[in-house]
This record gives C-alpha cells, structure tokens and sequence, in this order.
C-alpha cells in the first residue's frame, strides 16, 4: 500500500474548492484511461486573475489530493503564474506522491491548463507560454 503524506491524506479527507462553476469562463478536462482517473476544473477569471477555480475529480485519493492542491495553488494567480504550476510543483506541494500516483500530479496540472486555453480562445487573447512544444499552433493562428 503506498504511503502518503500527511498533506495528501489531508486534501483527500478534506478537499478544497470542490465543485462546479454554473457560468464558468474556462473548463478543462483530463482524463487517464489506463487508471481510470478523470478531472474537471471550471475557472472563473476577473481582470486576468483566477478569481475561483473549482474542479470535480472522479479517481483515486491522489487525484482528489491533486486536484484539490492545484486547485489552491491556482486560486488568486494571475493566469501566467496559473500555468507555471507543474506537475512537480504540485507533487512538492503535497510532500511527494508515491511513484505509480506520480501521473495524478500531471493530469491536475493539464486540466487547469485546458481550462486556462478554453478561456483564452473563448476570448480570442494569447498568452505566453500556453501554446508551448508545437501545439495546437495550426488553429487560431490569424486571429
């Protein structure tokens, strides 16, 4: 049985920000098919700070533990400090996460992203960073 942190044990037991966002400016959703894990987080943005970020998670304790993490880490920030939250960061935050949970870490970090880009093209607004490693470079371009 893998052992958690204190601080995982806690988000799990006690996650903060649950929830659903009715009239959400971004939505992301991340999902591994391997474990089954699935992730929601809604965004609300104002003046291009994360104002609420909640998020529903279906899976494990650790996707709950990450997504409640991210979810705080999130809150407030402006949306380029919003997307340096990695995967890593969120891991640290938690006090480590026992290597086969390690990718929970990963799927709270892309599904704030996705909400983050779903914003951004809703808006039609670019921001640094978020269209990184060549994707999604094709569409939009011409804006």
């Amino acid at each position: 049985m893998p052992m958690y942190s204190e601080k995982v044990m806690d988000h799990f037991m006690n996650p903060r920000n649950v929830g659903e966002i009715k009239d959400a400016d971004g939505i992301g959703e991340e999902g591994n098919p391997i474990c089954g894990d699935m992730m929601t987080f809604y965004i609300k943005v104002k003046d291009n700070r994360l104002e609420d970020v909640k998020f529903q998670t279906f899976g494990c304790g650790a996707a709950v533990a990450v997504s409640s993490m991210v979810s705080e880490m999130a809150k407030g920030k402006t949306l380029e400090e919003a997307l340096k939250i990695t995967p890593s960061l969120v891991a640290q935050e938690l006090e480590g996460l026992p290597k086969n949970k390690y990718h929970c870490s990963n799927l709270g970090a892309q599904a704030l992203r996705k909400a983050i880009r779903d914003y951004t093209q809703k808006k039609g607004i670019k921001i640094e960073g978020l269209e990184e490693k060549g994707e999604e470079h094709e569409e939009g371009e011409e804006s």
